[in-house]
């Protein structure tokens, strides 16, 4: 069974312990050990997730498997930006699903929930930032019609950096 939740205060460990998990699992070979967990620590911890989910502007859902969390979504509406002429565009700012999870199509699902949603409340297309070898979910953005439009370098720590695409898709 798949379920799909808007995620509250009251997940923020839940949200916390995914976040870890999946960063480590998706990039934990793109920087130093040190710079992952420095990361992690400084992005992913409770107090960062209290702060977003009072945030009206950020989305965040949970997706459940079985009643087991399997990965979240993030989004923020009518974000614009530079390499985008639409103005109401939604930023899919992550899409996590944990690696045990990844052959059940619940990214899919979950991505598609967040699409209706950001066409729900009159957004015109969607963008995102992703790492250049991660090769699995730019495939999946790339089937579902994304075009990359520019690119962007995520900073992991003070000393390095991650380049990133950044891809759109218009509605």
């Amino acid at each position: 069974m798949i379920k799909i939740v808007k995620a509250t205060v009251n997940d923020c460990e839940l949200l916390s312990n995914i976040s870890a998990k999946a960063f480590w699992e998706s990039h934990g070979n793109s920087a130093s050990k040190e710079n992952i967990e420095t990361f992690i620590t400084k992005t992913y911890n409770k107090e960062v997730f209290i702060q977003e989910l009072l945030n009206e502007d950020t989305i965040y859902h949970i997706i459940y498997y079985n009643n087991q969390a399997a990965g979240y979504s993030k989004i923020v509406l009518n974000v614009p930006h530079p390499k985008i002429e639409q103005q109401n565009s939604t930023k899919l700012d992550r899409l996590y699903l944990l690696k045990e999870y990844y052959n059940l199509k619940l990214g899919a699902q979950l991505f598609n929930f967040n699409i209706e949603l950001s066409k729900t409340n009159k957004n015109t297309g969607i963008w995102l930032a992703v790492w250049i070898e991660n090769f699995r979910a730019i495939e999946f953005y790339k089937k579902a019609g994304f075009g990359i439009v520019g690119s962007y370098n995520f900073k992991i720590s003070e000393t390095h950096s991650n380049p990133n695409h950044i891809m759109y898709l218009k509605y």
